[in-house]
């Protein structure tokens, strides 16, 4: 899509800014970020934030089962459990865990790393920081950095001196190098970066201007509905493109518009590629949904 036509469509963020302001509040939608939000420190949001994200794949119900059953093992202060965290002591009651092709020894991994994090960095905020570069426009090579730098952490206490070929745990940790759409790190960031009724705003270094859009099933529909990118296949090119136009339309947060456009998606409401049209979508009329015949 050409670049005048994405500056055109700042003429909608009146229309866009209404939907948002519809999502911004906390019963507006369930998500894993409500879970997050029951802790008041800083350092248990962080822990329980990168947990809940990181398991944010597959239906609402079981991302919000999975993440509830790890958190009884964390218990009531989850990072000082990742802090003291040791792997023979504390993995039994992870063993029987399981999330789609996730398994209780890659929660053991994550942990390890978690934990890493922490006692380097402080927290997982100074981790991640110091491989971000604040003059970048977007969080890409910041991601790749974090990513990468994770993987490097000792996870013999997880997985044994003969690891299997391909680690549960990489799922956590994708890179935009590797044409990662990274949605459930970008979500992460969201959560942590970004403050309003949804998102909680623990960390101070990063912009969210330079935030990426976490692109799931929905925000991809909405995304091509209202001609937000020019590619049809998801990873990273398509994230940034979708961001670079709603960049366009709020330079200063433009990952403010997310949580409304993905639960349109989520409703069903976008009437992408279907029969009915938009005929229930919020954003009728801004939107191409290439009706088909009934």
């Amino acid at each position: 899509m050409a670049r005048a036509s994405r500056i055109a469509w700042s003429d909608a963020r009146g229309r866009l800014d209404d939907l948002y302001r519809t999502f911004d509040h906390v019963n507006s939608a369930s998500d894993p970020v409500h879970i997050v939000r029951r802790y008041s420190q800083p350092d248990d949001r962080e822990v329980v934030g990168f947990c809940a994200a990181a398991l944010a794949f597959g239906r609402v119900a079981s991302v919000l089962q999975s993440i509830e059953a790890l958190l009884r093992v964390l218990g009531p202060n989850p990072a000082a459990f990742v802090r003291g965290f040791n792997a023979a002591r504390d993995r039994a009651p992870l063993e029987p865990l399981v999330h789609r092709w996730i398994r209780g020894r890659d929660l053991v991994a994550l942990l390890l790393i978690l934990q890493r994090m922490l006692r380097e960095s402080g927290s997982i905020e100074g981790f991640f920081s110091a491989g971000d570069e604040p003059s970048q426009p977007d969080v890409a090579s910041a991601l790749n950095s974090f990513s990468q730098r994770a993987l490097e952490t000792d996870l013999r206490p997880a997985y044994g001196r003969k690891r299997p070929p391909r680690l549960g745990v990489c799922y956590f940790f994708p890179r935009p190098a590797a044409g990662s759409a990274c949605k459930r790190l970008n979500l992460f960031l969201r959560w942590m970066v970004r403050r309003d009724a949804i998102d909680l705003g623990v960390w101070t270094t990063i912009s969210p201007a330079r935030l990426v859009v976490p692109l799931d099933t929905h925000v991809i529909r909405l995304g091509r509905c209202l001609k937000l990118t020019r590619y049809a296949s998801p990873g990273w090119k398509m994230a940034a493109d979708i961001t670079a136009a709603l960049r366009a339309i709020d330079p200063h947060d433009p990952v403010r518009y997310d949580f409304s456009l993905c639960h349109v998606g989520m409703m069903n409401a976008c009437g992408y590629g279907r029969p009915g049209g938009d005929a229930q979508c919020p954003l009728k009329g801004l939107c191409a949904p290439r009706r088909r015949p009934a």
